[in-house]
């Protein structure tokens, strides 16, 4: 492998999803960066419908834009050049540089490999004209045999750009042996040589009851194991797409119950992680088939595919869960596709989420949605209809909205426009703002507004920086760091 020039970029690879890859290298880029080394975070391909939009007005993987804030830089869209956002089973919006350019089912997609290629060098080659240090994340496992041809995400681009690759595999899930010995010997050998070590995620107990299958599988691949890494119990770090449930237990009398139900094409449910982290707040993801629970507030999340989990409110028979709360004076607030889902009708004429069509919303907001091919990007700040609370966010949405409803705007932009709806009687509100609760000023004054009387609790911004930071030093204690970047000190 070369090491020409100052840009030494090195590749995390997985031997499964959810190994650990994209906490890894979140840690790996605090190290660097609290070292005062000029890092950045990278990934090739992404699929997830969380998402992030960036300062100059694109969309990229959540995780990415939380590997930005481990460097303490601002997320940029050469940081994930493509973004895969599922819209069926099959089929997904591809998103290349930050904006949409197509939708294309999985056998497409696997041809527009080749072009896509193209943009992934273009940002790693941006991305190093800069900083001294790329660290990448794969996707996935290297040793997905049907995926291999034309390989933008994990082989496919180590090769190309001749970096080296560790391994990471998540011994909770058990077997870690098996799948470290099995992924490498899937790999042709100018891809094994290029693995440079392995690292072992997530272990409990005593580490020197590991050893001797260390020392085996050190001796039986001729690789190093650089790393046991501990299980670290309540990390609290943005999901790149899993639903996390865990929540910081409370004592408190003063609880505020609040249900979200997990759509079909759920998007985005890191908006919760606030109020998910409170200690005040007793929050519950409700699945298909689950009977919704009693609650003080009903959020509705936002949707890849609006219509289509529209129509999964009504198999669930979450209508009449919320006609029923809101006849006992709950609240519900509908985010970005949930807003939409409070007013009469969502019509996709041209087809942007699935076939075109139209359907009926759940009328408590005069209002009708109409879905556009122009996505709306752009992170905003204004003040809520709440007692004018400051507010942050950002906006990811191909619908129009108009109606009588938006007269009474929820929030009031800093650029001058009016966003979403407050009922007349209080009860509901609409926004197309994501990251609603992140802001502790909005966050307290939503939860008043829900019922809650709140205490001082710590703002997500302030949560994430000292997990970032705690993470960071479990690295450095347990990881070979020198091994991975020699010279730095």
């Amino acid at each position: 492998m070369t090491d020409s020039g100052i840009t030494k970029t090195l590749m995390v690879q997985g031997t499964t999803s959810d190994a650990g890859k994209s906490i890894l290298v979140a840690g790996l880029c605090r190290v660097l960066a609290r070292r005062n080394c000029k890092v950045a975070p990278f990934k090739p391909q992404n699929m997830a419908l969380n998402s992030a939009v960036t300062a100059d007005g694109g969309e990229i993987g959540r995780a990415q834009a939380l590997q930005a804030i481990a460097c303490r830089l601002p997320p940029h869209t050469d940081m994930n050049p493509i973004l895969l956002k599922p819209s069926s089973d099959t089929g997904a919006q591809v998103i290349v540089h930050g904006k949409a350019v197509s939708e294309l089912d999985a056998r497409a997609f696997h041809d527009y490999k080749r072009v896509a290629m193209r943009a992934v060098l273009e940002s790693h080659t941006r991305l190093c004209n800069q900083y001294d240090y790329i660290v990448v994340e794969g996707a996935g496992s290297p040793a997905e045999i049907n995926l291999r041809e034309n390989d933008i995400a994990n082989m496919g681009f180590a090769e190309r750009v001749d970096c080296p690759v560790i391994l990471v595999a998540d011994i909770d899930r058990g077997g870690v042996f098996a799948h470290l010995v099995g992924t490498l010997a899937l790999l042709s050998e100018s891809e094994q040589a290029r693995v440079v070590g392995f690292v072992i995620n997530k272990f409990r107990g005593d580490v020197s009851l590991l050893q001797p299958g260390v020392d085996w599988l050190e001796d039986y691949t001729k690789k190093p194991v650089l790393g046991v890494l501990p299980y670290l119990h309540g990390l609290h770090l943005d999901a790149e797409d899993a639903i996390t449930t865990v929540q910081i237990a409370s004592d408190s009398e003063n609880v505020l119950r609040v249900i979200v139900p997990v759509f079909s094409r759920i998007s985005n449910h890191t908006d919760y992680d606030a109020l998910r982290l409170h200690p005040q707040i007793d929050l519950q993801f409700i699945a298909q088939g689950q009977t919704p629970p009693a609650a003080d507030l009903i959020i509705l999340p936002g949707s890849k595919n609006v219509r289509m989990d529209m129509q999964w409110l009504r198999d669930n028979h979450w209508p009449e869960a919320i006609a029923r709360h809101l006849r006992y004076g709950g609240k519900v607030i509908g985010i970005c596709g949930g807003f939409q889902m409070l007013g009469q009708e969502i019509s996709d004429p041209a087809g942007i989420e699935g076939p075109a069509g139209a359907s009926n919303g759940l009328g408590l907001l005069a209002m009708s949605t109409v879905l556009q091919e122009h996505k709306q990007l752009q992170q905003v700040s204004g003040t809520l209809a709440l007692n004018a609370a400051a507010v942050e966010g950002y906006e990811i949405h191909c619908g129009q909205s108009t109606g009588p409803a938006l007269e009474s705007c929820a929030v009031m932009l800093s650029d001058g426009r009016r966003d979403g709806a407050l009922s007349a009687d209080g009860q509901i509100m609409g926004t197309y703002l994501h990251g609603l609760f992140d802001n502790t000023q909005a966050r307290d004054e939503l939860l008043r507004w829900a019922g809650l009387t709140p205490t001082a609790a710590p703002g997500l911004a302030a949560i994430r920086e000292q997990q970032l930071e705690r993470l960071a030093d479990m690295l450095e204690n347990d990881l070979d760091i020198a091994a991975l970047f020699p010279g730095v000190l």
